[in-house]
This record gives structure tokens, C-alpha cells and sequence, in this order.
């Protein structure tokens, strides 16, 4: 599976930005899509993810500005953030979580940087 992020750029404090990620390959039923964040120094961490069954969860910084939805059938993701702030720059990259009898995949997107001025 390839993993295609799309929608970082530079914002202004209080600003909108729209992630979307692109699932190209073999997709399980079951399975969770997510958006993780990462910056220089610290480890990657999780931002939002949706699954197969439209559950949702969210990091803290995130809930009330951020929201993640998918299209099943374009097999895509997107983070809508909103009310962007500094701390949320770094680069976010999109994830796959997918089960099936006797196995287990995850695969990641190549990233994209979104930065937040002040």
C-alpha cells in the first residue's frame, strides 16, 4: 500500500489548513487511518484517526480544532485543522492500520510540513 499526503503549507496563527491522504493498494476491511505529527527532537505522535467503522479519537491539542473524516470511496483521508496555532508546526504524516486473520500492516505516508507562524 502507498500513502500519498497532500495539503501542508505555511498559515498564519488562527488559520485553516486541509490534509488529505491518498490510499493506493490493497485495502483490508478492517482497518485505521491516522494522522501523526512529528518535530525535530521529539517523537512522533498521534494527531487523529478515523477506522473502518468511522470511530474517532484525538490527541488533547487537537480536540474542538481539528477533524479527521474518509471517503471510502476515494480511499482517502483528510485533517481539517482549524484555529492553527505555532505548536502545531511540524510534519504530519498519514498512517495505515490495517488487520486481517493472522496478520497485521501499517504503512506511513512521506510527510508534509505544516507550518504555523506567529
Amino acid at each position: 500500500v502507498q500513502l500519498q499526503a497532500s495539503g501542508g503549507g505555511l498559515v498564519q496563527t488562527g488559520g485553516s489548513l486541509r490534509l488529505s491522504c491518498a490510499a493506493d493498494g490493497n485495502i483490508f476491511g478492517i482497518n485505521a487511518m491516522g494522522w501523526y505529527r512529528q518535530n525535530l527532537g521529539n517523537e512522533r505522535e498521534l494527531v487523529a484517526v478515523i477506522t473502518s467503522g468511522n470511530s474517532t479519537n484525538y490527541a488533547d491539542s487537537a480536540k474542538g480544532r481539528f477533524a479527521i473524516s474518509r471517503d471510502n470511496a476515494k480511499r482517502t483521508v483528510y485533517l481539517q485543522m482549524n484555529s492553527l496555532k505555532p505548536e502545531d508546526t511540524a510534519v504530519y504524516y498519514c498512517n495505515l492500520k490495517q488487520w486481517a486473520v493472522l496478520q497485521r500492516e501499517q504503512y506511513w505516508g512521506q510527510g508534509t510540513q505544516v507550518t504555523v507562524s506567529s
